[in-house]
């Protein structure tokens, strides 16, 4: 006999799965946000968490409990959307797990167990944030962060960030391969895999980095080639989108979801993170690079693309929105983002929607006389065209 108080979380746990997503007042033009969260710790299956046997359980406790769930890659396969999820335990250890969903924006339910990769790594302590990459040699790859304790540093806290990368046919059995090394940077993360073979190799965007938070002399989003992925070494690693002062990437930036491609370039939802009195503030921003050379940047919208609103700015950490997932089907963009790190959004729009904001948006000037200047020339503008209209 199960606990009663079983049927009363599980019931409630299916009127969650079941509620429609509703798109939000809020306008911009670009995306629609969407009123409720796709993916939360409460989506969790309750036999994840409890121990069902009333004899070893008579309480009904959680034993594994879930603090989070955050920062999905995504992949549109059968029919279905995938979101492979990071889930932070209680216990501060991520793990990866897989939810399915018939429309990309409600209805998502969790497999019924975690993803399982090899372990291959006897140093890993920590993977996240996986991005998932449907690549052109028929494979789907996972690359995420795969984190261990910096051994030559006493600091407790002290870690190495390492691209994983894995492999597999159906988001069910996973292949690992070793880690990314690059040669010129001695640790990496936000790493995303390339979809098509450039040059005959694969490709990769890094984020080339000094230390396990900082980013030292990293200027920004990188890109390298390899020959091999099953023993990826990159050699040298060209700069894209860099940070700047006094932007949305001054402190640091990553690549988010795999690049979407388009006919005017590939349109890449990136990261940018400044600091300010609350601590650091991360958005989601925009850049397309040459379908051709995709290391070089060809566009770059002013600003940030989506940030945090209104209770999306609460969670665990808080002042957040971070993406790793994105999934095109029948020309709609499905944006999936986490907010503060503690559950999980998605925003949509068109390609043609994407294509316009992308090459159409005013680079930033980077100066607040030439951004007054910019701003003026639209507000002439469009009063000259109100009074054109009689307005």
């Amino acid at each position: 006999m199960l606990h009663p108080n079983y049927y009363v979380e599980k019931a409630k746990q299916e009127k969650l799965i079941a509620r429609k997503n509703e798109v939000a007042d809020s306008y911009n033009g670009i995306y629609d946000r969407y009123k409720y969260p796709v993916l939360t710790r409460d989506h969790i299956p309750l036999f994840w968490k409890y121990d069902l046997n009333p004899e070893t359980n008579p309480h009904f406790m959680e034993r594994l409990g879930v603090n989070a769930v955050l920062n999905s890659g995504a992949i549109y396969l059968n029919g279905k959307f995938y979101l492979v999820a990071r889930v932070e335990g209680n216990d501060r250890k991520s793990f990866c797990a897989v939810a399915e969903s018939d429309n990309g924006i409600d209805g998502f339910r969790f497999w019924d167990r975690p993803c399982v990769f090899p372990d291959t790594e006897p140093d890993e302590t920590n993977c996240y944030d996986i991005r998932i990459t449907q690549h052109e040699d028929g494979w789907i790859y996972g690359v995420f962060c795969s984190e261990s304790k910096d051994k030559s540093d006493p600091e407790l806290s002290a870690a190495v960030a390492a691209a994983g990368i894995v492999r597999t046919k159906d988001l069910k059995t996973w292949e690992r391969l070793p880690n990314l090394v690059t040669l010129r940077s001695p640790q990496q993360r936000n790493v995303v895999l390339h979809p098509e073979f450039v040059n005959g190799k694969y490709a990769f965007y890094t984020r080339p980095m000094d230390g396990f938070i900082d980013t030292g002399s990293g200027s920004g989003i990188g890109f390298g080639l390899c020959d091999d992925i099953t023993h990826a070494v990159i050699d040298e690693e060209k700069m894209t989108s860099i940070r700047r002062y006094h932007t949305i990437t001054e402190a640091k930036n990553g690549a988010g979801g795999v690049p979407i491609k388009t006919e005017k370039g590939w349109i890449h939802i990136a990261h940018g993170v400044r600091n300010t009195a609350a601590g650091l503030r991360y958005v989601l921003y925009v850049f397309a690079t040459d379908l051709n050379d995709p290391s070089k940047v060809i566009a770059e919208p002013s600003g940030m693309f989506l940030g945090p609103r209104d209770w999306e700015r609460v969670g665990d950490v808080s002042n957040v929105t971070f993406g790793n997932g994105n999934i095109v089907h029948d020309g709609k963009v499905y944006i999936y983002y986490a907010a503060s790190d503690t559950r999980m959004h998605v925003a949509t729009t068109t390609v043609e929607k994407l294509v316009d904001y992308t090459f159409n948006t005013p680079k930033d000037p980077l100066r607040s006389v030439d951004c007054v200047k910019q701003r003026i020339e639209l507000i002439d503008k469009n009063l000259a065209f109100l009074t054109k209209e009689g307005e």
